[in-house]
């Protein structure tokens, strides 16, 4: 348990050799995400595995307020501090947690040695159109989750929901540095499915961020849904696996 700002976050290690690989769930979900992945990850490339609950979920404290990715940026940075990580990570994020790593590897570029963002939320998607019909379209989830805010889950999607346009307009400007490599891992059904449009313009976003910086990759998952670690465990690990042999 690591003390960030008056809370405390979960992480969880396998101990092994640099690159150190952390592993960052998407929204709502915590580091059992990862849980078959972690031991095939550790046997396959020998480094040290790190995953982490977010605060609001798994072991982690919860924070009042709306779900910042500044917040999130930080807490992972004391953690990585907190376990005496400096340098050579590789950072995998699913999701929302794309999020996160985008910021991240903007505030921390020499942490990070490279990425691997598997189906991840882009800036290139938030387009003030789109921040307007993703909001439209997740708010009778919302407010759902406001008639019974009981669970970790649905209080974390009303603080996620607090922030959303805002936060998705500043997002859409931050821009990933040119010196931290990537892989974009896009699903073919997207987290879309039954919107062709978002679905088209995730896909896009994932190849407009491939195409506007040096040392990037575009994979697609052919056939996956937008859980990827869960229904193609082979592919991410592979993809992990290069990037952590490239970087060892």
């Amino acid at each position: 348990m690591v003390n960030a700002d008056g809370h405390r976050l979960a992480f969880h290690v396998t101990p092994g050799r640099l690159p150190a690989i952390v592993l960052d769930a998407g929204g709502g979900l915590d580091s059992s995400y990862w849980k078959n992945l972690v031991p095939e990850l550790a046997a396959a490339t020998g480094s040290e595995i790190i995953t982490y609950d977010r605060a609001g979920l798994g072991d982690s404290d919860e924070v009042p307020g709306p779900w910042k990715v500044e917040s999130a940026v930080s807490d992972l940075e004391i953690g990585l501090r907190a376990l005496d990580v400096t340098g050579n990570v590789v950072l995998v994020s699913h999701s929302q947690a794309g999020e996160v790593a985008t910021c991240f590897a903007r505030a921390n570029p020499r942490l990070l040695s490279g990425a691997v963002l598997v189906d991840a939320s882009l800036p290139e998607l938030y387009t003030d159109e789109e921040i307007a019909r993703l909001a439209a379209a997740n708010k009778p989830q919302v407010d759902a989750a406001r008639k019974d805010p009981s669970t970790k889950e649905n209080r974390q999607l009303i603080a996620t929901a607090e922030n959303y346009v805002p936060m998705h307009r500043a997002y859409h400007q931050v821009a990933w540095p040119d010196s931290v490599p990537a892989t974009v891992i896009v699903s073919e059904k997207t987290p879309f499915d039954g919107s062709p449009e978002d679905a088209r313009l995730w896909r896009d976003a994932a190849a407009a961020f491939v195409k506007a910086g040096p040392d990037r990759t575009l994979v697609t998952a052919v056939g996956s849904s937008h859980d990827i670690p869960i229904e193609r465990p082979g592919l991410v690990l592979g993809e992990i696996e290069k990037m952590a042999a490239a970087r060892g």
